[in-house]
């Protein structure tokens, strides 16, 4: 006795798993087995996630995994075409990022009587991914033809006709509306698919260096969201729609990673964002030695997808070396990606492991640029973040950053380091602006050279100028935290104080425990808004534990008229001073808000002697009691900022 196997309906349809047939409105139709298998797994767990993996044990044996992707992709397409459903605006499956898919519409399940026969359909509809069948109206065809049925035949095969023109022409709209503009697209971290969070940097340095190549392709016309950004996703299953609101992109490259000792496989799929249609996906086994190679041949396939779909026959491509192909030696390209990937983390710790991974990197071939520019970084952010004085690192940075140059003049970074240590060190301000702009002309996707540019032109009063830039490096990486907040701190040198407390605000939202945000104390002390200060400098305290924090609070306490409470925290940064390096120019703020002018000029000569930044002399309201005295006017001088 054959048991009853449930019918799913849903809306207008009704699937039949017993007999493998889907109808809709009583008729009928046309898809492939496949499909209809994905929707009634689907349907038997509505409500909850089926992911990849499952669908792959399910549905595709294991001497076919090879074209799992690919087969699980145009089947998607295939039944998303057949319910007339959007990816973006999906009323019935779900997607989840990296994850799997999910029926999210109310489903109703039926158990026929056993032995019972389902109603026979009237007709029979073929669908395909180039129509929405849901659209149409299917009536059963007359036995006879007659006048009236040609007449109606006549109208409905205009209105088909119609609407395929008023699509033609809505699509052709598009895709201009598509080439006028810059096309953005976003790399999503590949997932580490090996078991080992270990190999964890192997695959971040994947999707960096596909960032660094596909913004290679044709940066007048294609940007690609920087790494920062785009880590934001990494574990974390997000809905294509939300990462396009939050990017601005139309596109999303996606992939994973498996690696064992001496064999890489690597799929990857480019998806158009607005419908979720995968336009092109891939897989690759190769062997690590060939790492290098697959990259560049990888973003190749990716760049004649896109430039499918800017609408003309625009090459891609300007010639530019990718930071792989700069190396012959695997062995030398995986010590890079380690130390970018220890350099990301930003504490000293990891500062101190990534210099080590890219010296590993200049030892085994001593021509590779980027593991010189990524010394030169290591350095100059050790030095700007306060782990030892500027006289002992910032030679070093400079050193490096030099002989990156020396090997490749066109390596971007290297010349932004150059910049920033033109701008902090030297105070050479022509220097810095000629380095950044080469920075940004070699690399136009390049956000931290925007970023920094921003800065240099803030630091020298060119609000119009630096905005603009901070716009474009917002555009590439806009969920940066520290981008974010250099916006905010360009509003508060520019004295809008509102909107930037604003921006720093939303940056803590983000991440309580980012440093940089808390330059949110000045702007409320400008305002007044002394109590609101103070309870940031607390907080702030507990999230670095350095110097800094108490510095800032005897500033507040001054400026807010607290002098018993800022002569208390004066003392105890004193001591901190004899015992520990100590940044003068934390001295320094502390007596600009006791108000005691002689010691704070004897304390910005230090800062000058000891190449502590003094970039923001110029524009920081704090300075503000200071530009009368002829004393100050000859500090501006001293650091090149008198104009």
């Amino acid at each position: 006795m054959e048991l009853a196997t449930p019918i799913f309906r849903f809306g207008p349809y009704e699937s039949r798993p017993r007999t493998r047939e889907l109808f809709k409105h009583g008729s009928r139709l046309k898809i492939r087995p496949q499909p209809l298998q994905i929707l009634n797994l689907l349907l038997s767990r509505a409500g909850d996630v089926v992911t990849r993996e499952e669908l792959r044990q399910e549905l595709w044996t294991s001497d076919t995994f090879v074209d799992f992707e690919r087969g699980l992709n145009s089947s998607m397409m295939e039944l998303r075409a057949v319910l007339g459903d959007s990816a973006a605006k999906g009323r019935y499956i779900e997607t989840l990022v990296k994850l799997g898919y999910r029926f999210v519409a109310a489903v109703e399940v039926v158990k026929p009587a056993l032995g019972a026969v389902p109603r026979q359909p009237e007709s029979v509809v073929a669908a395909s991914p180039e129509r929405d069948v849901g659209a149409l109206q299917i009536l059963p065809l007359p036995t006879k033809p007659h006048k009236r049925f040609w007449r109606w035949g006549i109208v409905l095969l205009g209105a088909i006709a119609l609407v395929t023109a008023l699509a033609y022409v809505r699509s052709s709209r598009e895709r201009r509306k598509l080439a006028s503009g810059k096309i953005m697209l976003a790399v999503l971290p590949f997932e580490n698919l090996t078991g080992d969070a270990g190999q964890d940097y192997f695959s971040d340095g994947l999707t960096e260096e596909m960032i660094a190549q596909l913004g290679h392709l044709d940066p007048n016309r294609i940007g690609v969201i920087a790494r920062t950004s785009v880590m934001h996703y990494k574990n974390t299953p997000a809905q294509l729609p939300q990462i396009s609101q939050d990017l601005g992109v139309q596109y999303v490259l996606e992939g994973s990673v498996r690696r064992d000792s001496d064999r890489v496989r690597i799929n990857a799929q480019l998806i158009q964002v607005k419908d979720q249609v995968p336009l092109w996906s891939r897989q690759y086994d190769r062997e690590l030695s060939n790492l290098l190679a697959l990259q560049g041949e990888i973003a190749h396939e990716v760049g004649e997808e896109i430039q499918l779909a800017l609408g003309d026959g625009h090459n891609a491509g300007n010639g530019r070396v990718s930071l792989a192909a700069r190396t012959t030696s695997y062995e030398t390209y995986d010590l890079y990606l380690k130390g970018r990937y220890f350099w990301n983390k930003r504490n000293a710790a990891s500062f101190r492991q990534a210099a080590e991974y890219f010296q590993l990197a200049i030892d085994r071939d001593p021509n590779y640029a980027p593991a010189y520019a990524g010394l030169a970084d290591t350095f100059a952010l050790m030095s700007s973040y306060g782990y030892a004085p500027p006289a002992e690192l910032i030679p070093k940075a400079r050193a490096a950053a030099l002989k990156a140059l020396q090997i490749d003049e066109s390596l971007a970074g290297a010349h932004a380091s150059l910049a920033v240590i033109a701008q902090n060190y030297d105070w050479d301000w022509p220097t810095a602006e000629r380095e950044y702009r080469r920075a940004i002309q070699l690399d136009p996707d390049y956000a931290t050279a925007h970023q920094w540019y921003a800065e240099c032109l803030g630091f020298e009063g060119r609000f119009d100028e630096a905005f603009a830039e901070s716009d474009r490096a917002r555009k590439l990486d806009p969920l940066s935290l520290i981008i974010s907040a250099d916006y905010a701190a360009l509003l508060y040198f520019s004295r809008q104080y509102d909107r930037s407390i604003e921006e720093f605000r939303r940056v803590l939202e983000m991440e309580p425990k980012f440093p940089r945000a808390y330059v949110v104390i000045f702007p409320l002390v400008e305002k007044g808004l002394f109590t609101e200060a103070l309870a940031d400098v607390d907080k702030w305290n507990g999230v670095v534990g350095s110097p800094w924090p108490l510095a800032v609070q005897v500033y507040v306490y001054a400026r807010a008229g607290q002098m018993a409470q800022a002569r208390l925290s004066l003392k105890k940064l004193q001591l901190m001073d004899q015992r520990q390096f100590l940044d003068p120019a934390a001295m320094l703020m502390a007596h600009v808000g006791m108000d005691d002018k002689d010691e704070t000029f004897a304390w910005l000569q230090k800062c000058y002697d000891a190449r502590s930044p003094l970039t923001t002399l110029k524009v920081d309201p704090m300075y503000d009691p200071l530009r009368s005295d002829p004393r100050f006017q000859k500090f501006l001088h001293a650091v090149r900022l008198a104009q």
